[in-house]
């Protein structure tokens, strides 16, 4: 029985070690990516930590503590806008920004908003991405 007990140990160090390589590797590659920064999500009332990525239609967004090479979240820059944005800390007016955005035609066709936070660096990048985009789909000139 003590040989059962030092293999269920191995075996147990051997998938904690190897979850925690798929880990590290997840964001080692989602933050060494071109258009990543880090951002965060407000979901149900608190902050969640994570990258978001700049895609050619749409912006993803990764949840930091997770080993889904996935996105998280999915926004099309179509359907994104900025309303808002101001210092998450008024008191560091140099600090990181909330910026309040909305999505049109969510789910059942809904609006939803939808909170970020991230650097002021980041969020010149988000405007510039933004602006960039096509004014409208299938436009043939």
């Amino acid at each position: 029985m003590h040989g059962v007990g030092w293999l269920l140990t191995l075996l147990v160090l051997a998938v904690c070690l190897g979850v925690a390589g798929v880990a590290l590797s997840r964001w080692h590659s989602l933050t060494r990516r071109v258009g990543s920064f880090s951002c965060a999500l407000r979901a149900g009332g608190r902050l969640v930590p994570g990258v978001a990525h700049y895609g050619a239609r749409s912006l993803y967004w990764y949840k930091r503590r997770s080993i889904a090479f996935r996105a998280t979240r999915a926004w099309s820059r179509l359907a994104l806008s900025v309303l808002e944005r101001e210092p998450l800390h008024p008191d560091r007016p140099t600090g990181p920004l909330r910026v309040r955005c909305r999505v049109a035609g969510g789910p059942v066709g809904l609006e939803e908003q939808v909170e970020l936070v991230m650097s002021r660096e980041a969020y010149a990048g988000l405007t510039s991405w933004l602006e960039a985009g096509p004014t409208a789909p299938h436009l043939v000139i």
